[in-house]
């Protein structure tokens, strides 16, 4: 028969675990090693948290970042350029299909 003392450990680590997983609260590690329910998503060999950082050319970046597309700006978190037709399009959208209300046509700099 267990102890006491290992059904109240066992209890109280599942009670803690409970907690935390219940709020789902977004924590950036302070250590390369993960957290218990933190949001997470791989780049390369590198975790990051999805709501701060995205994954562009294999490499962990602000959502904040931009680049240059022809005489434009694009976010490489949320947009792309297509650089033969200079447009900016939505990262999900392809670069051959037909020109949308949300692209952007962009001058090519000489």
């Amino acid at each position: 028969m267990a102890s006491r003392g290992c059904i109240l450990a066992v209890f109280a680590i599942f009670f803690i675990s409970r907690v935390l997983c219940s709020h789902r609260a977004p924590v950036a590690p302070m250590t390369p090693y993960l957290m218990l329910c933190q949001p997470h998503m791989r780049c390369g060999g590198k975790f990051y948290d999805p709501l701060q950082h995205c994954c562009y050319d294999d490499a962990v970046v602000p959502l904040a970042r931009t680049q240059r597309c022809g005489n434009c700006t694009f976010r490489v978190c949320f947009e792309q350029c297509c650089p033969w037709t200079f447009m900016v399009k939505l990262i999900n959208q392809n670069c051959d299909s037909a020109p949308t209300s949300d692209d952007r046509l962009c001058r090519s700099v000489s």
